[in-house]
């Protein structure tokens, strides 16, 4: 926030318009992260429901992020090209379509194929999102957007896993995909009606077809740290979430109707964390406050992946202290790697990271589906050896991030004058 007079009010750090967008973008987050997060839950109904192994389950979750991966190629080639708010509508409709065909779907071989066309379009919708937020927001107020827009993550837990859960176990599973596809015509409809168009990146010179643009963002050696920092990030999310349900229910003896209750305080309490995340974020250093957030969650995850029958309050205080260093590294991490692009390469930079995500989370649950077996009383064997796989990953991100972190500083230092080039790297840089 900028100094003012004495007698001046102190000037907003969004103006109305930028709060709206913030709004808008977390609300349409909520319903993509929705769509991906619904199937942890319903794994436990689906298994049975469809006669299909961990295995098999992995596979549906994986068809999702396969396919984002290959469309965010794609995309990233003529992502630099558009109007972002044209591609975030296009990527939007298909998504919907694809939801809405999962409600529909009548057996696995259909479901995988309605997952497929799913991930095609909601994986694009995600890199084009945080585009947007790179160009309209300073990177010393980005943290704060970023929490604010991984408020979907827990409005996703407090709002939408319990009802979809409730309409899953009351009527059927394909009950919450309608629900997705009725909620999500509204930020739909509020984006194509009221948000601006999205074309700053358009002005800037590029001379490079779009092809040659692409080949050059991914062969770029300084992006090439963050996309491989990206592929060991997704992986904790996609090993450990899609069988969490029925991890819990098998494996903890949690009851089936007793999820909605887990998953909806673990979000309440989310809403907290992510503002405050980014905050902190913005305050003490983004690598700081990631780094934080990395030990809470290799502590959680430790203590969880290892426990045996629990009672349900001590597995909710478990979650939710996990959920807090998640959210304290997504948080984090989403500012700082949007920090790495040039502006005339975001859009491709975006894209190919989102698709590098998606690849990796694709196939770590499709390892963890083989990694882990079910046994004759339906519990879950190796769960902590994910556990395990999951913490040395993030041993490994705390290192790579600290390398991000510097080149972030080092970037902000070079396009920002003295005296201030030192007081602004300080809120970046652990010496």
């Amino acid at each position: 926030m900028k100094s003012t007079k004495p007698n001046q009010p102190a000037k907003p750090t969004f103006t109305g318009y930028e709060v709206f967008v913030i709004a808008i973008l977390a609300f349409l987050q909520f319903t993509v992260i929705l769509d991906f997060m619904v199937m942890s839950p319903l794994g436990a109904i689906l298994m049975p429901q469809l006669k299909i192994s961990p295995a098999q389950f992995g596979m549906a979750v994986s068809a999702y992020a396969f396919s984002a991966g290959a469309s965010g190629l794609l995309a990233a080639i003529y992502a630099d090209y558009f109007d972002r708010k044209k591609l975030l509508v296009f990527f939007y409709i298909g998504f919907l379509i694809g939801t809405a065909l999962c409600a529909m779907a009548t057996n696995y071989h259909f479901l995988l194929g309605a997952r497929i066309v799913t991930g095609i379009f909601g994986g694009v919708i995600g890199s084009v999102s945080m585009a947007i937020v790179t160009d309209l927001f300073k990177l010393e107020v980005r943290g704060r957007v970023m929490g604010f827009i991984q408020m979907a993550f827990a409005a996703s837990q407090v709002l939408g896993l319990p009802i979809g859960l409730y309409l899953a176990n009351h009527y059927s599973w394909h009950a919450p995909f309608w629900l997705i596809v009725a909620v999500g015509l509204v930020p739909g409809i509020i984006i194509v009606l009221k948000m601006k168009p999205v074309t700053a990146h358009l002005h800037l010179k590029n001379e490079r077809t779009p092809f040659e643009h692409v080949g050059n963002t991914v062969s770029n050696s300084r992006y090439l740290m963050a996309f491989l920092t990206t592929t060991l990030l997704a992986t904790g999310g996609f090993m450990l979430m899609p069988f969490g349900s029925a991890f819990s229910v098998n494996n903890l003896g949690i009851r089936q109707e007793d999820l909605p209750v887990l998953y909806g305080v673990s979000g309440v309490f989310s809403f907290v964390f992510g503002p405050l995340t980014g905050y902190l974020g913005d305050k003490l250093g983004k690598y700081r406050v990631f780094v934080g957030g990395s030990i809470l969650t290799i502590t959680m995850v430790a203590i969880y992946t290892n426990l045996g029958v629990t009672p349900l309050t001590v597995v909710i205080a478990i979650n939710v202290l996990m959920f807090a260093g998640i959210l304290a590294r997504m948080a984090t991490s989403s500012a700082l790697i949007s920090a790495i692009p040039q502006p005339q390469d975001r859009g491709a930079f975006m894209s190919i990271n989102s698709s590098v995500q998606q690849f990796a989370g694709g196939l770590a649950a499709f390892l963890a589906g083989h990694v882990i077996s079910e046994g004759p009383d339906k519990k879950l064997h190796h769960y902590s050896t994910l556990g395990v796989i999951v913490i040395a990953s993030m041993l490994a991100v705390i290192v790579m991030m600290y390398f991000i972190n510097r080149q972030v500083s080092r970037k902000l230092a070079a396009n920002v004058p003295q005296p201030a080039r030192e007081m602004k790297a300080e809120a970046f840089v652990i010496e």
